[in-house]
């Protein structure tokens, strides 16, 4: 763990905010198994490091597909099929038709739901902030009601406070959305923690809203694409666990 030479959060929390993808909700590995599931039969015959690519090239996006949903370019269904597309040609030579795009889409909908699981050190953190009665809930940047769905399959219904960009119309690091999170918990943003695995969006765009920014930097494995390894002065953590001294309450 480390720490800016900010003032430690502790004592002056009165509740926290979480990101849900590879925060809460282990989505890259709930995406590894989806995909090597559903794109099979399109990409026959890859070996184990080649399917280690295909899945890399998908869930980390590094054509940026999914900032083209959020910024209203593409639909979420067509920032997945440019993923998938993406992967499919570089890994195996070859493109999806339309047909096979649609029934490779209506499989991945039906199977990734299955995968969706929190992280072990979830439900210790969840634990502990209850017990010291401090509210949380998740800051998304998607809409509401798939992740929610997403919450509820992962066994996370008890987070009940769910902002998405839906609700203000706008994505992270915009400071809005961050501000309703803290409105929706009923905490002034200068006393709600912010955690998400993403250093720019996350991390920094809490800070840059007023809130107590924290890096969530698990294995290099998981997490948001972004620059891992640039120098941060801000507060970083490996797991939820090492957050809870910080909140006084380990």
């Amino acid at each position: 763990m480390s720490t800016s030479e900010n003032p430690s959060p502790a004592g002056r929390v009165d509740g926290v905010l979480f990101d849900i993808d590879d925060t809460l909700v282990d989505l890259e590995t709930a995406m590894d198994k989806t995909l090597r599931h559903v794109s099979a039969e399109h990409a026959p015959g890859l070996a184990e490091h080649e399917w280690a690519e295909y899945t890399r090239l998908y869930s980390k996006d590094p054509l940026g597909h999914y900032d083209r949903f959020l910024s209203g370019e593409l639909s979420f269904v067509e920032q997945r099929l440019e993923r998938i597309q993406h992967a499919q040609e570089w890994v195996h030579g070859t493109l999806l038709d339309y047909e096979s795009m649609m029934a490779w889409n209506k499989a991945y909908e039906r199977t990734l739901p299955v995968h969706f699981a929190p992280f072990d050190d979830v439900a210790r953190a969840l634990d502990a902030l209850e017990d010291a009665g401090i509210g949380y809930g998740a800051v998304s940047n998607n809409v509401e009601e798939y992740q929610r769905i997403k919450l509820d399959k992962a066994g996370l219904r008890r987070v009940e406070v769910l902002v998405g960009t839906d609700a203000v119309g706008c994505p992270k690091p915009d400071p809005r959305i961050f501000h309703e999170g803290a409105r929706q918990l009923g905490t002034a943003p200068e006393r709600t923690m912010y955690v998400g695995d993403n250093l720019v969006v996350d991390a920094e765009g809490a800070e840059a809203a007023g809130l107590a920014g924290v890096w969530l930097k698990r294995p290099e494995a998981y997490g948001t694409p972004g620059p891992k390894d640039r120098e941060y002065d801000g507060v970083t953590v490996g797991s939820l666990d090492e957050l809870l001294p910080l909140l006084g309450l380990g």
